[in-house]
């Protein structure tokens, strides 16, 4: 296989991932509002999310990890911050957000994530992303306008606006940190590691009373069918944390954090997809076209990588014969 294949086929296989962990991701509200709506509160179901995802990640974790302790040692600082910033923090604040302001616009205002990870880019390289993208982003951000129902009004609260951008910054940090692989840990150890990191941050901020902590016995409703509680909370744990988060950190390795972050911007179309599918209820017309400029914002935002990594290529392979010469 040659070069320029291989690199095709690991773009391919990353957009795959990177969409498989949208779609999972987009069913935790599915999951989280069941359990809600029998009695939890929203500090239980990410609390007991988080928790039982890093216990399933912990027996492949530890074998992945073996003789490999001394990586961990030299990735501390990633890890750390993956599980405070990626996980705990974005989690945190997004359920803190919905107290104050409605779930679509914290999920906007979470999604701004990459946009503002493009702009720390921009900032920390000096380098500024080429028109295409930055076109790609304006699209995206419309999108996420129109499907979040801020297009025809909403109402905004400070704190649920801080709390929203706080949560933002989580999510930028979700695939900064998710893409780096340069310590050498494994797509599925290193997310779990970091969820053991946020299942600490998290207990301590329940047994503080920052997170209200109520569980319930009751029965769910999930597609319109009762079923006991763990099946919400198996639903939330394996597919939409377990499953998500290896995928997400796998695509971003492959994507690169920017491209992997903007295909993140499908997650709020699988929403809608899995609130036809399991709730029967339909979209607005404008989250319809919201859905369509996210895909639209995301194929841009691929291009513009792709052009701006070939004019780069370009110019290294003109400077080359230069120096040559000069020698």
């Amino acid at each position: 296989m040659s070069a320029v294949s291989a690199r095709r086929a690991v773009s391919i296989s990353g957009f795959v991932l990177a969409i498989g962990s949208a779609a999972s991701f987009a069913l935790s509200g599915i999951f989280a509002s069941a359990l809600m709506a029998a009695g939890w509160s929203a500090g239980a179901a990410v609390t007991t999310r988080v928790v039982f995802a890093s216990l399933v990640l912990l027996p492949p974790t530890l074998i992945m990890l073996r003789g490999s302790w001394s990586q961990v040692r030299r990735a501390w600082k990633s890890i750390v911050m993956f599980g405070v910033l990626a996980v705990g923090v974005c989690q945190l604040a997004f359920f803190l957000a919905v107290q104050y302001i409605a779930p679509s616009l914290a999920l906007l205002i979470e999604f701004m994530g990459p946009v503002l990870l493009m702009l720390f880019i921009w900032a920390r390289t000096r380098r500024s992303p080429g028109g295409v993208t930055l076109v790609g982003a304006g699209i995206a951000v419309l999108g996420l306008i129109a499907v979040s129902g801020l297009a025809v009004g909403g109402a905004l609260h400070p704190l649920g606006i801080f709390f929203g951008l706080l949560a933002a910054v989580g999510a930028a940090s979700y695939f900064a940190l998710g893409a780096k692989s340069d310590h050498g840990i494994a797509a599925l150890p290193f997310t779990g590691l970091g969820l053991a990191v946020a299942a600490v941050v998290l207990v301590a901020a329940s047994a503080f009373g920052v997170l209200p902590f109520a569980v319930s016995n009751a029965d769910t409703t999930i597609a319109g069918a009762a079923v006991p509680a763990w099946v919400a909370v198996a639903g939330l744990v394996l597919i939409s944390t377990v499953l998500s988060y290896v995928l997400g950190v796998a695509a971003a390795r492959r994507l690169g954090a920017t491209v992997a972050s903007f295909t993140g911007y499908s997650e709020p179309m699988f929403g809608i997809l899995w609130t036809i599918a399991l709730l029967a209820i339909v979209p607005t017309g404008w989250q319809w076209v919201g859905a369509g400029l996210i895909i639209a914002g995301v194929v841009t935002v691929k291009i513009g990588e792709s052009v701006s990594a070939r004019r780069r290529s370009a110019r290294t392979s003109v400077s080359a014969p230069r120096r040559d010469r000069d020698h």
